[in-house]
């Protein structure tokens, strides 16, 4: 096994070898939490709320309520399956 790689973790991209990372990280990520795999592949949650003209507009931190924080959280989540997943050089 190589430096970063581990069996409950997802799989390292050293760079070679990408259609089989790519596979094994979207398994691990659908095992993981299912949500998180639709995140990156739709894009990110983000808190809005509607303004007076019927718009939505993005929430600023200061206004973020409990299920803004999760939604972040979520995102963060994505995030860091995405990240140790890959090496210094991608």
């Amino acid at each position: 096994m190589l430096e970063g790689q581990s069996i409950t973790g997802p799989s390292y991209f050293n760079g070679q070898h990408y259609g089989w990372w790519k596979n094994r990280m979207e398994n691990y990520m659908q095992a993981e939490d299912y949500e998180l795999w639709i995140l990156i592949k739709n894009g990110p949650l983000i808190p809005v709320k509607v303004n007076e003209e019927g718009k939505a507009i993005k929430n600023k931190p200061k206004e973020f309520d409990s299920t803004n924080y999760k939604m972040m959280e979520k995102n963060a989540k994505a995030k860091k399956l995405l990240y140790f997943g890959l090496g210094q050089d991608e």
